[in-house]
C-alpha cells in the first residue's frame, strides 16, 4: 500500500503542511520535545541512567482515591482530543472519506484486526522485554516503572484504559494520519517511514537510548504492516495488548520476581 492519496480538493500543500505541524504540536510532536528535555535532565543528573526511574501512570492525588480517579479519567479523555481532531480533518477531505475509516480505524473487520494484532503483540512483546533488560543492563536506559498507582479498586481498569488511550493516539496520529499527509505532501515512502519511526522513538526518549531505539524499530515494523494491510486497527490492538501486559504485569509482578527491575 502506498501512503499517497490525492490531496484534498481546494487545500494547497502549504495548508496541509501547517495542519500536520499543528496536529503534531498538539500531540506527540510536543511529547517528543518533552522527552528530549527529560532525557537531557537524566544525562546531566549524577549517577548512571539505570539507577534513575522513568515513571508512568502515577497518582495525581495521593491519599484521595476519588479525586485521583477523576484526574486519571480526565487525563485519558483529554489525551484523545488529537484523535478527534484527526477524524474531523479526515472527514473534511470529501464525502468519500468517513473520518478514521480512511486509515482503517473502524469496526468493519473486528476479528481480523484482533487476530492480527494479537499475533503482532506476541511477536514483539518478548523481543521488546529482552531488549529493554539488555539496554538497562548496559546503562543505556532508565529503569521504567510502568505504574505506581495505589492499591485501589480502580487501579487495573485505569491501567487498561491508559493502555488503550496510548495505542489509539499513537497509531492514529503517527501511522495512519502522518503517513497519509506526508504522502499527500509528496514525501517518498522511505522518507515517510523514517519520519514516522523517528517520531515514535523520540517521545520515548525519556526512557533512555534503549527506549528510543526499541520504539523506532517497532515504528518501522508498524509502518510496514500498515502499508501491507491498509489498516491501523491491528496496530491499535497490538499496541494496546503490549501496554496492558506491561502495565498490569508490572503491577502484579513488581517486587515478586528477580528478573523485573524496580525503582
Amino acid at each position: 500500500m502506498r501512503d499517497a492519496s490525492p490531496p484534498p480538493e481546494g487545500l494547497p500543500r502549504r495548508v496541509l503542511r501547517s495542519e500536520t505541524l499543528i496536529v503534531l504540536a498538539l500531540s506527540l510532536g510536543a511529547s517528543g520535545v518533552s522527552a528530549l528535555i527529560s532525557f537531557v535532565g537524566s544525562l546531566t543528573k549524577p549517577g548512571p541512567l539505570k539507577d534513575q526511574a522513568a515513571k508512568l501512570n502515577g497518582s495525581y492525588a495521593p491519599g484521595r482515591p476519588w479525586l485521583d480517579l477523576s484526574w486519571q479519567l480526565f487525563d485519558i479523555a483529554t489525551a484523545l482530543v488529537p484523535v478527534v481532531l484527526v477524524a474531523h480533518l479526515l472527514m473534511r477531505e470529501g464525502a468519500g472519506v468517513r473520518g478514521l475509516r480512511a486509515i482503517g480505524f473502524d469496526r468493519t473487520r473486528p476479528w481480523t484486526d484482533l487476530g492480527r494484532g494479537a499475533l503482532v503483540a506476541a511477536g514483539i512483546g518478548s523481543a521488546g522485554l529482552a531488549f529493554y533488560l539488555a539496554a538497562r543492563a548496559s546503562g543505556a536506559n532508565l529503569t521504567v516503572v510502568p505504574e505506581s498507582l495505589p492499591d485501589v479498586w480502580w487501579k487495573y481498569p485505569v491501567l487498561i484504559l491508559s493502555a488503550v488511550q496510548n495505542s489509539v493516539l499513537e497509531e492514529v496520529v503517527v501511522v495512519g494520519y502522518l503517513l497519509r499527509r506526508l504522502g499527500q505532501l509528496g514525501w517518498t515512502p522511505m522518507a515517510a517511514l523514517v519520519a514516522s519511526s523517528v517520531l515514535r522513538g523520540s517521545y520515548h526518549l525519556y526512557q533512555g537510548v534503549g527506549g528510543f531505539v526499541g520504539n523506532m524499530v517497532m515504528g518501522v515494523v508498524f509502518v510496514l504492516l500498515y502499508r501491507r494491510w491498509g489498516r491501523v486497527g491491528p496496530l491499535v490492538v497490538a499496541h494496546a495488548l503490549l501496554d496492558i501486559v506491561a502495565f498490569v504485569g508490572y503491577g502484579l509482578l513488581a517486587g515478586k520476581v528477580d528478573w523485573l527491575p524496580t525503582a
